[in-house]
């Protein structure tokens, strides 16, 4: 199968990985755009998350621990980032060098450039803007080994560089209205209410009509949008999986702080008590009872 090969990268760290592989094949990091450093990770419940800030450029850093080739297929939101396809782990991906690491940037869209990742609202999302939101708030990685040797491989199509556009499935029709028309009414079937029946009735309807307390306001989840070209050079090289199923996979879940705070998944931050420091100054002062 073709795959990409790219000369520069950089990003983040995810592991679902055999019991009996000693570390990951590849590292997986999430970068920021404007310093380039790794997004702090959150851990709950054994699983990754990092926080992102709507507007924030980001990349996803793919690190080849081991001495030889492997195949990323990186998806994020959902939608392979290099076809623009729903995404599945037997599809086109990065192929890493021994040892090397690269930097997923964003959206392939030729072999020369590719269309910036960065953090926005739901609605905002390619995934959303292509019909597909299902998903939005997830990066993976599935990580494949290169056959030792092969023979005779059939020719396989270039992948298409540019990404399809999926056209949204109308939503099925509604048929709560109907249904709630045709069901007979109970209390037309029902003897005359006596007075206090009606004292009563009318009371449950008022608490039944009040209008309920407030909510909290909702956070937009974050996806990813589909931002300016910038230059990304790779080329096609041929890459034979040693199987079908991915070696090993990597997940990063992602939203803004606020929402991974409310959910649960970042501790509310306390104030920092004041550290003593050993040596606060030079003399020792008399105590108050001394002066």
């Amino acid at each position: 199968m073709k795959n990409l090969v790219a000369g520069l990268g950089a990003l983040l760290a995810m592991n679902l990985m055999s019991p009996l592989q000693a570390q990951p094949l590849l590292d997986v990091a999430v970068t920021s755009g404007s310093s380039g450093q790794t997004i702090p990770v959150f851990w709950n419940r054994g699983e990754e998350y990092v926080a992102g800030s709507p507007g924030e450029r980001y990349s996803v850093r793919l690190a080849n621990r081991s001495s030889e080739r492997v195949l990323a297929v990186v998806s994020v939101d959902g939608v392979n980032a290099v076809s623009g396809e729903t995404a599945g782990v037997g599809q086109a991906g990065y192929v890493l060098d021994p040892w090397q690491t690269m930097e997923v940037k964003g959206w392939r869209k030729s072999t020369a450039d590719v269309a910036r990742f960065y953090f926005t609202r739901l609605p905002d999302s390619y995934a959303a803007r292509t019909g597909r939101p299902a998903n939005v708030g997830v990066i993976g990685v599935a990580v494949f080994r290169e056959q030792a040797a092969v023979s005779s491989v059939a020719p396989v199509p270039p992948i298409p560089l540019s990404a399809p556009r999926a056209s949204a499935e109308p939503p099925p029709p509604d048929d709560g209205p109907a249904n709630a028309a045709e069901a007979p009414s109970a209390s037309a079937k029902a003897a005359a209410p006596s007075a206090a029946d009606r004292a009563a009735s009318g009371s449950l309807a008022q608490r039944l009509i009040a209008p309920a307390p407030p909510r909290v306001a909702e956070v937009t989840p974050l996806g990813t949008g589909h931002g300016e070209r910038q230059s990304a050079p790779v080329r096609l090289v041929e890459f034979q999986r040693a199987q079908d199923t991915p070696d090993e996979v990597h997940t990063i879940w992602y939203d803004s702080r606020e929402a991974l705070v409310r959910r649960g998944i970042i501790a509310e931050s306390w104030p920092v008590p004041r550290r003593p420091e050993p040596f606060p100054g030079t003399f020792v002062p008399d105590p108050p009872c001394c002066r």
